[in-house]
Formats: C-alpha cells, structure tokens, sequence
C-alpha cells in the first residue's frame, strides 16, 4: 500500500509540474516580405500555370504539358496555402483580427483546392480555383493594406 501512496504522489507532483515552453516563432519579417518573398512568389508560380496569355502572336494555353510542369504549379499552390497558417502568427494578426484570420483561413482553404486541381493536372479545375485564389486575396487587400511596393518576382516558365 505504501508503494501505491508514493507512485500515487509522484504521479501528482509531476501533473503539477511547469508546462513546456511554447516555441518561439521569428516574425521579423513583416507582412510585405511575407508578400513579396513568400506569396506572392508561389502564387505567381500556380497561376502561370492555368489559364491562357493572348499576345500580337496568337493565344496561348499555360498549362503546363509533363509532369515536372505541373509540380512546379502544385508546390506554388502548397505554398500559398502554408502561408495562410504563417498570417495567422499571434505576431502577424492585423485588426479586426477575426476578419484577418477569415481571410487567411480563405486563402488557404482556396490554395488547398488549387493544389488538388495541381496534382490531378486538370487544367479547368486549375484555370477555376485559381480564379477563387485571386478573388480571395483581392478582398483582403481591400480591407488590408498587406503588401505596400510588392512586386511580382520573375520565376521560371512552369
């Protein structure tokens, strides 16, 4: 019995014990950095990838035509997504917090679609959801102002 009431009291002095540390996130780089070196990269890296370019020369389908291609245009739609996760960083939330964390949750939910219409090389399903991508940070950058002096950064043909 005596062995029972010392397992017993060890079991609770443990259970009482500090709790690990959360971890530390680096959210030095702010929001426009975000943009510009992680977004809108990836972003950019999914939609040459869908759609069509008319040019002088004639119209010209993007959809990528091996499977390499449409990795490429995967991995960027993945990318997005993840970054929706990184915008909703205590230190990153702008106010009204619930509508910055809705968009978030949006673009990723929008790039999570993207990315399936990716790995299925559907060049329609890619063409729609990247459509939605765009609507969705379109009402975000027009409650926010996220990425002031972003540039689209060159990537290679998908």
């Amino acid at each position: 019995m005596r062995r029972f009431t010392v397992l017993a009291c060890l079991i609770a002095l443990g259970a009482c014990s500090p709790k690990a540390e959360p971890p530390a996130y680096n959210t030095d780089q702010d929001i426009a950095e975000l943009m510009i070196h992680v977004v809108d990269p990836a972003a950019f890296a999914f939609w040459r990838g869908s759609g069509t370019e008319v040019t002088e020369e004639g119209e010209r389908d993007l959809s990528p035509t091996t499977p390499e291609g449409w990795k490429v245009v995967e991995d960027g739609a993945s990318t997005v997504a993840e970054a929706g996760n990184l915008l909703m960083l205590p230190a990153r939330v702008r106010e009204p917090a619930a509508d910055w964390n809705r968009h978030a949750r949006d673009m990723t939910a929008r790039a999570l679609e993207a990315k399936d219409a990716a790995m299925r090389m559907d060049k329609q399903a890619a063409f729609d959801t990247g459509a939605k991508l765009y609507q969705t940070c379109v009402a975000c950058h027009a409650q926010f102002d996220v990425a002031a002096g972003a540039e689209e950064a060159p990537l290679p043909e998908p």
